[in-house]
């Protein structure tokens, strides 16, 4: 995570470590079209819109309008209802709800975190995972939990339902996961590989997250 005070130039470290190789995507504290504008010029591929989306979906829609296609939403839930500010409050939003809501807003994709799991290494809620992706047309990408390879073989397996991928941290840091072993083709999964993701319509490849404190 990045403080805000030291954003400007870590981002732009940032992208210059990765030049065109890999997207870089930043979310937190995102509530403006201004903000938006400047990520997107310093040469971010993507913009993650959280809390306020939820609190005020007229910014989200308006974003969606000014920037297609590069505006991506993040919901973090807990037995299927939406958190927010900072997982301090749970709303009595379903997340199926207000993804379908924010799709047709026309948001690029849903970054879904399941915040019982997030950080404990307990594997990802596959079938919260699926049951919102199943509901889209859109790509989800799947965040909490992710702690080894038997993970994303798992992901893999629920590909065809439209989960297009998945954030990991604490698993690098703590070395349960071989990221670069994690990139390659697993078996069960014949259309993933280290470079793109494709599900349906779109396509990902490998991308750098950056989330603002």
């Amino acid at each position: 995570m990045l403080k805000q005070a030291q954003e400007p130039a870590v981002i732009r470290d940032i992208l210059a470590e990765v030049g065109e190789d890999m997207p870089v995507q930043l979310g937190g504290g995102i509530r403006d079209l201004d903000t938006i504008e400047k990520y997107l010029d310093m040469g971010l591929s993507y913009v993650i819109i959280g809390t306020a989306a939820v609190k005020t979906p007229g910014f989200l829609h308006d974003a969606c309008d000014a920037f297609p296609g590069q505006v991506i939403v993040g919901l973090d839930a807990k037995d299927g209802m939406v958190a927010i500010d900072g997982w301090a409050k749970i709303t009595n939003h379903k997340v199926v709800d207000l993804a379908k809501r924010f799709e047709d807003y026309g948001v690029n994709s849903v970054i879904y975190t399941d915040i019982g799991r997030d950080g404990m290494m307990s594997g990802v809620n596959i079938d919260a995972t699926v049951t919102l992706a199943q509901a889209l047309t859109i790509p989800v990408i799947a965040s909490g939990g992710l702690t080894n390879l038997d993970d994303v073989r798992q992901l893999c397996a629920v590909e065809a339902e439209g989960v297009a991928g998945a954030i990991t941290g604490r698993a690098i840091y703590e070395g349960s996961i071989d990221f670069a072993a994690a990139q390659t083709r697993p078996t069960n999964c014949p259309r993933f590989d280290s470079t793109t993701l494709k599900v349906g319509r779109t396509a990902f490849r490998p991308t750098f997250f950056c989330f603002l404190t």
